[in-house]
């Protein structure tokens, strides 16, 4: 299983986790982090194209704190976009949690609850799962004597959910995994077109399915990948091209807006930098 530690100005220091294999289950990546630093963790969250599981697997447990207020819970979940603004932030001390990215598209069979329904916010897992539940797998996760067991346990749970539900159309499968692999290039009316449908198909159908339009999920990937590559050091104007901004200030207008600081600042005060050891993809795709 690789791991490794990374520091940061704030001297938090991550221990990160990831699976030795891909998912089984389509629209799920996992990671793990542990906190090893001598003061408590405090981060700025940004947005992400995805719904997030943040599962707690010990005593400690973060506080996420947004504009209505602190939200503690033993295990959260954040929906699409959440953090946008700027304004969420996640503290912590000593802690270990297990955060699975969900495809939007999995969040109805996972959570029980659609992903629009989930935007922008963040609830207490036992909220969506019930009590029983939701202690049941932090217990199973605090007990568990490594990382890959874990990963395991939360994979078999989660393959069990999805296979009591319906998959989402095919063609909705394609196009949500198109915009991931192809975000810096990819137009919504092409989209359509080469699916054979109309705009308006697409983005009915998408919407119910996904729980997002087309068109937002285009940004949102497009930003996540720009934010993590900002956090590693790359300049903006290489970054606007790579990523199919059609220019620096459109990138610029664009991470504002999500982050509330500037490209030139993202880096130091943000989670993100530690997505490059984390995360293999970013945004899981569906097939």
């Amino acid at each position: 299983m690789p791991a490794a530690v990374r520091e940061g100005d704030d001297a938090a220091v991550w221990a990160l986790a990831r699976p030795t294999r891909p998912s089984r289950v389509p629209g799920v990546v996992m990671s793990g982090f542990r906190d090893r630093g001598p003061a408590p963790v405090d981060h700025r969250l940004d947005p992400h194209p995805v719904v997030t599981l943040a599962l707690a697997c010990g005593a400690g447990a973060p506080v996420i704190y947004d504009d209505a207020g602190q939200r503690k819970a033993e295990s959260l979940v954040t929906g699409v976009g959440f953090g946008s603004g700027g304004a969420a932030r996640i503290r912590a001390a000593n802690v270990e949690w297990l955060q699975v990215r969900l495809s939007p598209a999995m969040a109805r069979t996972v959570l029980g609850v659609g992903p629009a329904d989930l935007e922008g916010s963040v609830v207490s897992l036992a909220d969506l799962w019930g009590h029983r539940r939701a202690a049941r797998i932090a217990e199973q996760l605090g007990v568990a004597a490594s990382w890959e067991e874990r990963f395991a346990l939360v994979e078999a749970l989660l393959a069990r959910m999805s296979a009591e539900q319906p998959a989402i159309d095919p063609e909705l499968t394609w196009a949500w995994d198109r915009i991931v692999a192809d975000h810096n290039h990819i137009r919504v009316g092409g989209l359509a077109a080469e699916l054979g449908w109309s705009r308006k198909r697409l983005w009915s159908r998408f919407h119910a399915q996904i729980g997002l339009t087309p068109k937002r999920a285009v940004r949102l990937v497009r930003f996540d990948r720009a934010a993590t590559l900002l956090a590693m050091g790359q300049e903006a104007a290489r970054v606007a091209a790579d990523c199919g901004y059609s220019d620096q200030s459109h990138l610029h207008r664009d991470v504002v807006a999500f982050t509330g600081v500037t490209p030139a600042t993202l880096a130091d005060v943000t989670l993100v930098p530690a997505d490059d050891l984390a995360w293999a993809d970013h945004v899981p795709r569906l097939s």
